[in-house]
């Protein structure tokens, strides 16, 4: 991870949840994706991302969560994101939060994989 961009993996029962905090931009954006993917590889289960604690969201940004999520449906992983204020508007201005399976909180988000 950059000085700009720190994340996190848990692993429950239902979902792999990836947790960032800062800055997901031009300079962290192949780090993040090779964070989750590293995390992630051999993994049979959902992958939740939390940008709930993310400052800042440029358009190389969008660009791995929009990778990310093509990657999910080629392999057949089931992927949902959430975020903060910021993120949610910036996902519903550039009208990608259907694409990327946004929802309103973890809870939601596991939920959505049978879990809760």
């Amino acid at each position: 991870m950059t000085v700009s961009l720190r994340g996190g993996c848990d692993k429950t029962d239902q979902a792999l949840v990836f947790g960032f905090t800062g800055q997901l931009d031009a300079y962290s954006d192949k780090q993040f994706s090779a964070y989750i993917a590293e995390h992630s590889q051999g993994a049979s289960l959902p992958l939740i991302i939390d940008l709930s604690r993310i400052d800042f969201i440029d358009s190389s940004g969008l660009g791995a969560l929009v990778q990310l999520a093509k990657n999910c449906k080629e392999s057949g992983t089931s992927f949902a994101m959430i975020g903060n204020a910021r993120v949610v508007q910036t996902l519903k201005l550039v009208r990608l939060e259907a694409f990327l399976n946004l929802q309103p909180s973890l809870e939601a988000a596991l939920a959505q994989f049978g879990a809760a």
